[in-house]
């Protein structure tokens, strides 16, 4: 897989804390770079290169044993050499994986997590390889 391109996006509505949104983001892709923007409304936003950027991802995706579901959920996601999905804030902010289907299910909005390949099928199976059954 080359040339993996991953983006993180998540707005600080004015009742939020950002730091505690910055954490949430942290617990789930701890090595990214964050910078905020100011526009019309304030947001985190990260860009980077490389599935290392995903590898604690990748890990919760395992611990939290919803690989399958994750699997199910990415794969639908998929748009051309994209797969864009949206995660719970509240749920990453305690350090927990939980993807959102609908962007209004999270009261403190979604955080965005956009991975751009030429092959978005093996990133999904690099992030959830299903587990081999042993005989």
């Amino acid at each position: 897989m080359e040339n993996v391109t991953v983006t993180i996006e998540s707005d600080i509505l004015p009742t939020e804390d950002e730091s505690k949104v910055e954490r949430a983001v942290r617990n789930i892709f701890p090595l990214i770079e964050i910078r905020l923007e100011e526009n019309k409304v304030r947001r985190i936003k990260s860009h980077a290169e490389g599935l290392k950027i995903l590898s604690e991802f990748r890990s919760l995706l395992k611990r939290n044993r919803i690989r399958a579901a994750a699997r199910s959920i990415m794969l639908r996601s998929i748009s051309a050499s994209s797969i864009t999905v949206t995660l719970n804030k509240q749920a990453a902010y305690a350090g927990h994986v939980s993807f959102t289907t609908d962007p209004n299910e999270s009261p403190l909005g979604p955080i965005i997590l956009t991975i751009q390949s030429q092959t978005p099928q093996e990133v999904i199976d690099w992030l959830v390889k299903p587990k081999i059954q042993e005989c």
